[in-house]
């Protein structure tokens, strides 16, 4: 059926389907970068996707899976091979920005599980901000860009 013969309930059914699956994609890549399951990355970033994270910016899906596997070997600093941070998404907003395009943004608190010197778990709070792509009938984040909160840049601003 196409968009013109879609009723209005079918078009928000739609897409409510769409956002959802958009949302997903944020799950998918917590639980790929957080488990060391960089392969999976594959089915949230499009092969052309710019990220731009902590660790720095990168474009195209095979610089963005070798960076994040690299980060993932720091921060496992006991060996574990088994979640050394966790990433956790809320507030996740998603706009429909046409038929195959969408923006979104959420909040991130990221925790590290491995030992350091510091026993405070928390290692930032963020906000990720999202372009989304649906290709060959799959959304995928097309770019994403993280503004961390706290701490901030210049540690005099996190004590005031």
């Amino acid at each position: 059926m196409s968009e013109g013969t879609m009723t209005s309930m079918e078009m928000r059914l739609a897409a409510l389907l769409d956002i959802e699956d958009i949302r997903q994609l944020r799950l998918r890549y917590s639980q790929s970068l957080d488990s060391g399951d960089i392969d999976g990355l594959d089915r949230v970033f499009a092969v052309d996707a710019l990220v731009e994270v902590t660790i720095g910016a990168m474009q195209g899906i095979d610089t963005i899976k070798a960076g994040l596997a690299e980060a993932y070997r720091q921060f496992d600093r006991d060996g574990r091979n088994h979640y050394p941070f966790l990433h956790v998404i809320a507030n996740h907003q998603v706009a429909l920005t046409g038929p195959d395009t969408a923006e979104g943004s959420c909040y991130l608190v990221d925790f590290e599980t491995a030992s350091k010197l510091d026993p405070n778990p928390l290692l930032l709070l963020g906000l990720y901000h999202d372009r989304y792509r649906r290709i060959d009938g799959a959304w995928r984040i097309s770019e994403t860009r993280l503004d961390v909160i706290w701490p901030s840049a210049d540690p005099s601003e996190d004590t005031a």
